[in-house]
């Protein structure tokens, strides 16, 4: 087995990193080593040197990659050696100490509460059939839990507390995270049930399924997900993640805890939860102006 093999399967099996983070860092992986086998003659991962690395990450730049994109690749090749250092098998991380071009911090996107209250509570947004249903059901899910694409398809019936309005989830490296809802969504989850039963016929390991029976799928739900918040928003990007990004903005715009938000979310640290603190300040900032009596209202 490759050092690239050994260092997939610890992402996998030790990490437990998801299965869309762990192809990301292979194709990097596998990247790096194709054009370090370019430059060296043949790769070996003691024939790697810092400027081995550095010269990788100028040709990525001269192809046009963003500086996010620059970042997540450098991070992979200093994670593989990181690695192989904890392996005893090299001594020092050449990806280490590298200057690498400014990421510009990019605000989540979100929709704003009146929009998601019209799709949500506006007759004729849904279709009466267990679709619509069914749909209704996720869009809810998403924006009164946060829970990610993945949480939400694996969810099943047992996950879901209706007494106490609590649902279950198994996030990221297999953390589990209790998160509760708002009462309403109850009977979305009564009407849900009783058309996916007349639908299918029967119970089903998942909660959310096809027309067929079958577990829900990834493009499925984004069309879901992109067909639903079409009515309501502009936005380029409409996407389940948007709805994660919402859910964390509107709880903070409303006073919540900057800690108890990273819990909902289940980060593994405060820092990824602090984006959406920046749209609260924007917030604050115009309410300040509107407000103050001497606040810069044309500024």
């Amino acid at each position: 087995m490759s050092y690239q093999e050994s260092f997939i399967n610890y992402l996998k099996y030790e990490k437990r990193y998801s299965a869309h983070t762990v192809v990301a860092y292979k194709n990097d992986l596998d990247q790096f080593v194709e054009y370090s086998a370019i430059v060296i003659g043949e790769f070996h991962v003691k024939a790697v040197t810092t400027d081995t690395v550095r010269g990788w990450l100028l040709h990525l730049m001269e192809q046009g990659l963003t500086p996010r994109s620059i970042h997540r690749k450098a991070t992979t090749v200093k994670s593989f050696y990181n690695f192989l250092m904890r392996e005893d098998v090299v001594e020092s991380n050449p990806a280490s100490n590298l200057t690498l071009p400014k990421v510009r911090k990019k605000l989540p996107n979100f929709v704003d509460e009146k929009s998601l209250n019209h799709l949500l509570d506006d007759l004729g947004n849904f279709d009466d059939d267990f679709s619509g249903v069914r749909d209704k059901l996720i869009l809810s899910l998403f924006y009164g839990t946060g829970i990610r694409l993945s949480e939400l398809i694996n969810l099943k019936e047992r996950d879901i507390d209706t007494r106490e309005k609590l649902i279950r989830v198994l996030g990221k490296r297999q953390k589990e995270r209790i998160i509760p809802y708002p009462s309403e969504i109850n009977n979305l989850l009564e009407n849900y049930v009783i058309a996916r039963n007349k639908q299918i016929g029967y119970k089903t390991d998942f909660l959310l399924v096809t027309e067929k029976g079958k577990q829900v799928y990834e493009k499925l739900v984004y069309r879901v997900v992109k067909k639903s918040l079409g009515k309501v928003t502009s936005l380029e990007k409409k996407s389940p993640h948007v709805l994660r990004h919402t859910y964390a903005t509107h709880l903070l715009n409303k006073g919540a805890d900057l800690n108890a938000v990273k819990e909902l979310l289940g980060h593994a640290n405060l820092a990824a939860t602090q984006v959406y603190t920046h749209t609260t300040f924007e917030k604050l900032r115009d309410s300040y102006k509107q407000a103050h009596p001497r606040g810069d209202k044309n500024n």
